[in-house]
């Protein structure tokens, strides 16, 4: 199988040298909530510790999220997540220069993240929850990740219906980059996310892995979320997240092979070995 390996992600700040190798981005939830690590980094000095243990073990990027999306999970206000984020990417910002996301589906938390130091957003809504999200993101000139969703946190798994599951969420990824590009962002700076887990059945969720490459069709890097997820669990009939992580590696590499080229993580060291064994072996292609 032979999936086109895209161009780098370039911005004024920074780069993303996705045409060079597989990158990982660490996941650092600072809510009280989330599905696998809710409250484990609440107080801002262990997340940036959590994060730079993270860069450490290979983290490319450091995506901080202060509002659990979880299914079911209720909305935060903007003003709560900027309290749980900002500082937080502010300090991790002095520390370090890998670059950072902010995972957000508001204007007013994004402004306040890049204010501080972020460098990407991360949006599960691909640009429709808040209709100033794009203009910010133009204006910035910060590369875009555009999720795909069916109905919202609170809803998504409400017996979630596709007909063909893989082609639905490609034609939603294509029609979202359009949507970037009418809000100003250029077509460069997106990366599209096929929202694993969000509004999917344990089979959705699998047939999106084995077909992923499909989504190359898009133009744009793919990035793959599936660590410690339900549908991991319910295929291996495991109910703790936490133990997951052989499930998710599998996904890793399978997801390495089908051309993603962002890998979203919880446990960073053993998924960046999982990345760079799966390149060795897809390079001799």
């Amino acid at each position: 199988m032979s999936v086109p390996i895209p161009d780098d992600v370039v911005w004024p700040r920074g780069r993303l040298r996705l045409s060079e190798r597989v990158h990982v981005m660490g996941i650092l939830n600072v809510t009280p909530d989330s599905f696998s690590d809710g409250g484990l980094h609440a107080d801002p000095d262990s997340a940036v510790e959590a994060a730079l243990r993270m860069v450490e073990e290979g983290a490319d990027i450091i995506d901080v999220g202060g509002e659990s999306t979880r299914p079911g999970a209720p909305e935060v206000p903007a003003d709560e997540e900027i309290r749980r984020v900002a500082s937080v990417i502010g300090n991790l910002r002095e520390k370090s220069r890998v670059p950072i996301s902010i995972d957000t589906r508001k204007a007013a938390v994004a402004r306040a993240a890049l204010d501080a130091g972020a460098d990407i957003v991360n949006d599960v809504s691909a640009l429709r929850d808040d209709p100033a999200l794009g203009p910010l993101c133009a204006e910035r000139e910060c590369p875009v990740v555009l999720m795909h969703m069916k109905g919202t946190p609170r809803t998504m798994q409400a017996d979630p219906r596709y007909g063909d599951v893989v082609a639905e969420v490609r034609d939603f990824l294509t029609d979202a980059v359009s949507r970037a590009e009418d809000a100003g962002i250029a077509r460069e700076l997106t990366i599209v996310d096929p929202g694993i887990g969000f509004g999917k059945t344990v089979a959705h969720n699998l047939e999106l892995v084995n077909r992923l490459d499909e989504l190359g069709e898009t133009g744009r890097p793919v990035l793959l979320g599936a660590s410690r997820k339900s549908f991991i669990g319910k295929t291996l009939d495991i109910d703790s997240p936490a133990e997951r992580l052989e499930g998710t590696l599998a996904v890793t590499a399978l997801g390495v092979a089908r051309g993603a080229r962002i890998m979203r993580v919880h446990d960073v060291k053993a998924n960046v070995r999982v990345v760079r064994m799966a390149e060795a072996v897809t390079a001799t292609r």
